[in-house]
């Protein structure tokens, strides 16, 4: 069991203009793998309310994961990225690289994403595309290694160096 925050930037979605369905799919994804989303919010693109919502769940709530939704793309208002990289210690490429490469088969403009994953204290905060459709791939790519990473941080991993069984 691992607990999460979901956070969705949305200028329109933190004021009831816009419904969020990237929020509930993730929520719905987290829960069929066994997580608990004890936080979800709705922020505006805006970066010092991403960087106190991030830094609440990681350092307040002490999830085990965040996941943002949105942001993350080239407008001038999706700083999703920069108020993550503002409030992590230490960067995960790879979670983001792999998402980026596996999602380009499915989508070339995927490629565009500027999404970044990174470690806060005992936090893994990843940045998930703002499409329900995107943001579940994206968790799918990712979801065999989500877990162990996690488990890993928290140093309740069991046989990190036998991790194929034959």
């Amino acid at each position: 069991m691992f607990t999460v925050g979901i956070i969705t930037a949305s200028d329109k979605g933190s004021i009831g203009e816009r419904k969020d369905e990237s929020g509930p799919a993730v929520k719905n994804f987290i829960n069929n793998m066994g997580g608990i989303v004890k936080q979800y919010h709705i922020v505006p693109d805006d970066k010092e309310a991403l960087i106190s919502e991030m830094i609440q769940m990681c350092d307040n709530e002490k999830l085990d994961l965040v996941l943002t939704t949105g942001g993350t793309g080239f407008s001038k208002r999706d700083i999703t990225p920069e108020a993550t990289l503002s409030v992590i210690q230490r960067h995960i490429p790879g979670f983001t690289e792999l998402i980026r490469l596996k999602s380009f088969d499915k989508n070339p403009r995927a490629i565009l994403s500027r999404a970044v994953s990174g470690i806060r204290k005992e936090t893994i905060i990843i940045n998930l595309p703002g499409s329900p459709r995107g943001a579940l791939e994206a968790l799918e790519i990712i979801q065999p290694a989500l877990v162990h990473g996690m488990e890993i941080l928290k140093g309740t991993a069991i046989e990190c160096g036998n991790s194929h069984q034959q």
